[in-house]
């Protein structure tokens, strides 16, 4: 249901403040304490012109300035909606996904999509420092908030480091904690890379998402105290869904 242009209180135009700064936080304070709710179409430049007494320069300004702070998106021909609040988290190798977003109120669970000892490609050989074709446990999740699909997770581990993976609670328990606590496998250092991509038609499935919907695709390997690689993941997060921040004190 659209948002319709009524009566609203007038802007202070003997303040200091522009005028365009006043229109922003009155639109984000609306969006914030849920007068308007995503998906809702808004009003267009027109309807705050006549609603706010504005130029349709400065609402214009106002509109794409929250498009950049990702509180609203535009349809082209249709108008502008609010978005969905991205989920805030920081990379698995600080805090595990799970541990975040339980931390943050957040209602999830994990589905195991299969869990199964293969032979290591030649590319995951490479990144576990192990023989090609040396046997891992390739175990492929997918992490939802309130029953939505928001990222997809693919995990190699040696067999010979942790023989009776397969067996462990995958569903329950986070996969950092099992290895460091039923092998001794204790995170020293993580590579990652980070990139942009699209799914295939399997990931899209899994993720409900269109094949045109942007992913964040976060690669990482950590090693242990002595340098050794213990575990190689390819994570996909919905990027309507998820925003990664990265912290570095210098």
């Amino acid at each position: 249901m659209p948002v319709t242009a009524t009566a609203e209180l007038s802007l202070d135009r003997g303040g200091s403040t522009p005028l365009y700064i006043q229109l922003a936080n009155v639109l984000r304070e609306k969006i914030e304490r849920g007068e308007w709710k995503p998906d809702q179409k808004i009003p267009s430049e027109n309807e705050l012109n006549r609603m706010y007494g504005i130029s349709r320069m400065t609402a214009r300004q106002v509109l794409a300035q929250l498009v950049n702070e990702d509180l609203l998106f535009r349809v082209q021909g249709k108008g502008t909606f609010v978005a969905h609040r991205k989920i805030s988290t920081r990379s698995p190798a600080y805090m595990g996904i799970r541990e975040q977003l339980e931390h943050m109120g957040y209602q999830t669970s994990t589905r195991v999509l299969s869990s199964e000892l293969i032979s290591a490609s030649a590319k995951v050989a490479r990144s576990l420092d192990i023989a090609e074709e040396e046997p891992v446990h390739e175990i492929r999740r997918i992490r939802l908030v309130d029953n939505e699909p928001i990222s997809l997770h693919t995990t190699w581990v040696p067999h010979r480091l942790a023989k009776e993976l397969a067996a462990d609670d995958l569903v329950n328990r986070q996969l950092c904690a099992i290895l460091e606590e039923e092998y001794g496998l204790r995170m020293a250092a993580v590579h990652e890379s980070l990139e942009s991509t699209l799914p295939n038609p399997d990931e899209a499935r899994l993720l409900r998402i269109r094949r045109s919907s942007p992913l964040l695709l976060l690669r990482h390997r950590i090693t242990d105290p002595n340098g050794r690689p213990f575990e190689m993941s390819r994570i996909l997060f919905r990027g309507d869904k998820i925003k990664l921040e990265f912290q570095y004190d210098l």
